[in-house]
């Protein structure tokens, strides 16, 4: 079964493989991400991030999952000293960076309870696997057909934060200014909630970043760096050869 749909701003794509798919399942997947979109978007007016932001409601009637969502953000902005950061001085608050890889976790939760045993979601070019082994590319930071390197994952996630889709988009909280010390930045993950969170946050830290985030428990780095050097973690699942960064 394979099933593509455009939720929170991006495309997101689900393959099962097996006969025996439970009827109902992708919309299951699909529709929980249309409701964390609802709820946790910065950009719709009546979502819960939004009225929390204009105090319509205070951090003691926040649902349970937004509780969550801000302690995560809690925890990465405390462990990189202010790097990452989902309240910028100036902006909303914006938990996106937490968002995404979180709720994509739960979906692939979904899934596995349901008894999916092999499954690939993916989301805007993070992914989750379930069984394996699946080969997932690493994007080339300045060419978009070519890949960097290709990795083999089992029951595991890996996310990408780069300058290429959206320009200097991540910024560094201790300046307020746009982290420029890296091109692109992949981590491989036990969850998605893990790899994307970590991979923003590194990216957010720069080139201090690679080392961080592959110092973190059941963590993988490939990164390229300003000078487009290549950077990778001794545990890297990579089946083929990065081809550089040139």
């Amino acid at each position: 079964m394979h099933r593509v749909e455009h939720v929170m701003g991006f495309p997101v794509s689900l393959r099962i493989d097996g006969e025996d798919v439970p009827e109902g399942l992708a919309d299951a997947v699909f529709g929980w991400l249309r409701e964390t979109d609802a709820r946790f978007s910065p950009f719709q007016p009546g979502s819960e991030v939004r009225r929390l932001d204009r105090g319509e409601i205070g951090p003691d009637g926040i649902s349970a999952d937004l509780r969550e969502v801000l302690d995560l953000s809690e925890r990465y902005r405390a462990e990189t000293g202010g790097a990452f950061d989902v309240r910028l001085p100036g902006r909303g608050l914006d938990p996106c960076a937490v968002v995404k890889g979180w709720s994509v976790q739960r979906a692939a939760q979904l899934l596995r309870r349901a008894g999916v045993g092999r499954f690939c979601l993916n989301a805007g070019g993070d992914v989750v696997v379930g069984g394996g082994p699946w080969r997932v590319g690493v994007r080339h930071p300045e060419t978009a057909d070519q890949v960097c390197a290709v990795l083999e994952l089992s029951d595991a996630a890996v996310a990408t934060s780069a300058r290429y889709a959206r320009g200097d988009h991540i910024v560094d909280g201790r300046t307020g200014l746009p982290a420029t010390g890296l091109l692109s930045l992949t981590v491989v993950a036990p969850t998605l909630t893990e790899a994307d969170a970590t991979a923003t946050a590194a990216f957010a830290l720069g080139t201090e970043g690679i080392a961080w985030a592959a110092g973190r428990h059941g963590c993988e780095v490939f990164a390229v760096d300003g000078d487009r050097r290549v950077h990778r973690s001794g545990g890297l699942p990579v089946v083929a050869p990065d081809g550089g960064a040139g």
